[in-house]
């Protein structure tokens, strides 16, 4: 932590690796929400060990609204990516255009070969997607978290109802999770990508509005398209 003007961190354990207690979050929070999400990510970064926080990206239908924020407050900001195996071939190419656009260092986080083969042969996604989506995502990203305090997310309350309420600081299995934009609205969202001219993952085009692995994504509106058929909304990572 660099910062004490906002944190005064009890001396008492905490669940995080941050050693944040739950006041710590409340303080926080106060003082992040009168701010725009830039403010906040700015000042994120004024407040805590840059080289203690973690970016994820999925480069998925609109990544470039937040890498393109993200890599302008933070160019040498190392973006984690989580190759599940099972990415379409235009995610990955979107990944490859984003990194040389913005000039983004991506660091590509991968289950273990045996875990991810096990899933491929199984066709876990099928009868078990809550398994294959913690083999192929939730583990490869649990297996770094604790060498970072917290964790900058992209998401927006609007997007799902499990999202709706959550915060802009929480603690999230071990780790202190940032929303700065959890409170931008779609149409904000959609004048900043109009507004910059920021390139949309190439399968938009084609109606994919939320983008994931290639055997739990078909296209549809919002997140429809997402593990059709079942009860799930969400991959795991931010529940």
């Amino acid at each position: 932590m660099q910062s004490a003007t906002v944190l005064n961190i009890e001396d008492q354990p905490a669940g995080n690796s941050a050693g944040l207690t739950a006041a710590d979050l409340e303080a926080l929070n106060a003082a992040y929400a009168p701010l725009a999400f830039g403010d906040r990510i700015r000042k994120v970064y004024e407040d805590f060990d840059p080289a203690k926080v973690l970016v994820t990206s999925s480069f998925a239908a609109t990544s470039a609204y937040f890498l393109h924020i993200i890599s302008n407050i933070r160019p040498d900001q190392e973006i984690s990516f989580i190759d599940t195996g099972y990415h379409f071939e235009e995610t990955v190419k979107y990944r490859e255009f984003l990194a040389a656009e913005y000039g983004l260092r991506v660091q590509a986080l991968k289950a273990e070969e045996w875990k991810h083969e096990f899933t491929r042969k199984d066709k876990t996604w099928s009868h078990d997607p809550d398994f294959c989506c913690s083999i192929n995502k939730v583990e490869p990203l649990e297996a770094i978290k604790p060498n970072y305090h917290v964790w900058i997310s992209s998401l927006m309350r609007w997007q799902t109802d499990t999202r709706s309420e959550m915060e802009i600081f929480e603690e999230r299995r071990g780790i202190i999770k940032f929303n700065p934009m959890i409170d931008v609205t779609k149409d904000e969202r959609e004048a900043y990508i109009r507004d910059h001219g920021l390139p949309f993952h190439p399968l938009v085009a084609q109606g994919y509005q939320s983008i994931g692995c290639t055997h739990c994504t078909v296209k549809g509106e919002g997140r429809a398209g997402r593990w059709i058929g079942k009860p799930k909304t969400e991959c795991g990572l931010h529940l």
